[in-house]
């Protein structure tokens, strides 16, 4: 009786392995539009984290949270947990994103 709970309970344990694994393994796709701006990629990505890189080379890991006609509001700074950032449009010089898992 024993064995057969053990093993229905291995059964289900792999089957749901698959079935969240399935969901947590769909890539997020991005096309990019001739006609884009950092301020067009920076909007898609609204709420999501993103990493910026400015003129200077400093990196900004955060969530976009706000994008302006010339500023954009990152929250929840990585590495600094009680800071923000508001930084300046055209000084950012590219935007790196998550679009695949493992």
């Amino acid at each position: 009786m024993k064995i057969k709970i053990i093993i229905l309970a291995a059964v289900m344990a792999v089957m749901c392995m698959f079935f969240v694994g399935g969901a947590f393994a769909e890539e997020n796709k991005f096309e990019l539009n001739e006609s884009y701006g950092i301020k067009d990629v920076l909007n898609s990505y609204m709420g999501k984290r993103v990493s910026l890189r400015t003129d200077t080379g400093e990196a900004l890991e955060g969530t976009v949270t706000k994008v302006g006609s010339h500023l954009v509001h990152i929250s929840k700074l990585s590495g600094k947990d009680f800071y923000d950032a508001v930084v300046v449009i055209d000084k950012i010089n590219s935007v790196v994103i998550r679009v695949r898992g493992n």
